[in-house]
């Protein structure tokens, strides 16, 4: 199948498009359109929140009349049923469009080729594939969760030039400088769930929240490279996206967690799992909601921890916890992508290393990571390893 320049362009005019609900469409897919007349563009939009339009329909508001007898390009396959909104497979239709262009088909079960097959069958000519791989890179999470019934698992970690991520009375603050810090407060955002230990809400007390406040832009990552078009705070994007804060999800098998902990007030929504034997003789947990997990040899089930999200429409989880429970996902296999925050500084060998794995028998049972993207932040370099494959 052969894609025109101008086709390319119209693409990745909705892909910049679909990037700007980055952080407000969970547990939505990011989706953009673009209505084209050639190489005129006469309708554009993206999807924005849960509920509302979807990209289609706002594009086709735009276009009006010149719609018909036009090319819409779309980032996922327009979907072909009645949710929260209604179809846009058959707004298309109704509007006349003689081309449809998709990117990524949508793998959920309710759309699946259907939304294809609706538009062929109105006899509107079908064309897939065209940038599909960055499609799929934007909705990364959301296509996890559908294909393989697990959220996007991100473990983030930042360590000093000689691997090591607080000294070893657990003092870590601040590792990284303020564009590192500013960074991972994007990553937070764009993630459905962020999840720690009860290890670390003992040492650092940490808030788990996507703080907008610290004079920093939204800025929605590229596909593969890390920045894209910055959102100014005050945008409806940032209004949307502070409005659905993260989930905070705490790990406390035995229901450790000190009742004036930031992660039991109510900045964010909070579930907190446990061992089916914990007990609390308190009410310290009455503002957050609690859940059982499955154990397996005196630890968290994290298959289980996992699929529970999933069943929870959580796309992207963003893991900020100590080195045993970071260890524990890669020992495990359920990291997909290290964002490694590395600082010019050395903490000496007493502080404490970056990650806790299981001993290995030899090089050929190594972990092997590929890289991703690396850039500067500040004086701090970020990079994004994923499992080789």
């Amino acid at each position: 199948m052969t894609f025109t320049v101008v086709d390319h362009l119209h693409m990745a005019h909705a892909l910049r498009l679909a990037e700007r609900g980055l952080f407000t469409t969970q547990p939505n897919p990011r989706v953009g359109c673009v209505i084209a007349q050639g190489a005129e563009v006469v309708g554009a939009g993206f999807h924005q929140r849960a509920g509302e339009p979807h990209a289609e329909v706002f594009a086709l508001r735009e276009a009006g009349e010149r719609a018909r007898g036009a090319t819409a390009y779309v980032t996922l396959e327009p979907c072909a049923h009645h949710g929260r909104t209604p179809p846009c497979a058959d707004a298309l239709v109704a509007a006349g469009v003689a081309r449809v262009m998709i990117a990524a088909e949508d793998p959920f079960p309710k759309v699946a080729g259907r939304g294809i097959e609706k538009l062929r069958t109105a006899g509107i000519v079908v064309e897939s594939g065209l940038l599909r791989d960055e499609a799929r890179e934007l909705n990364i999470g959301f296509f996890s969760r559908i294909e393989r019934g697990r959220p996007f698992v991100r473990v983030k970690l930042a360590m000093s030039l000689d691997g090591r991520t607080a000294l070893a009375n657990g003092e870590s603050k601040w590792i990284t400088g303020a564009a590192a810090r500013a960074d991972v407060q994007r990553w937070r955002a764009r993630s459905s769930a962020i999840l720690t230990g009860s290890g670390t809400v003992l040492a650092d007390n940490p808030r788990l929240t996507a703080r907008l406040n610290e004079g920093f832009s939204l800025s929605p990552m590229g596909r593969g490279q890390g920045e894209g078009r910055v959102l100014a705070t005050d945008s409806p994007d940032a209004e949307a996206m502070a409005s659905v804060p993260p989930l905070r999800v705490v790990l406390d098998r035995h229901l450790r967690t000190p009742p004036d902990s930031h992660v039991l007030d109510d900045s964010a929504p909070t579930l907190l799992l446990h061992g089916v034997a914990a007990a609390c003789p308190d009410d310290r947990f009455s503002q957050v909601e609690r859940a059982v997990v499955a154990e397996r040899n005196e630890a968290f089930d994290l298959s289980a921890v996992l699929a529970l999200l999933a069943a929870r429409d959580v796309n992207e989880v963003h893991v900020e916890a100590g080195p045993t429970l970071c260890g524990a996902l890669f020992a495990a296999g359920l990291a997909d992508e290290l964002l490694l925050y590395v600082a010019p500084i050395l903490l000496g060998d007493s502080a404490r290393p970056l990650l806790k794995l299981p001993p290995l028998v030899d090089m050929a049972a190594r972990w092997c990571l590929q890289l991703y993207d690396q850039r500067m932040l500040g004086q701090d370099q970020r990079l994004r390893f994923r499992p080789a494959s």
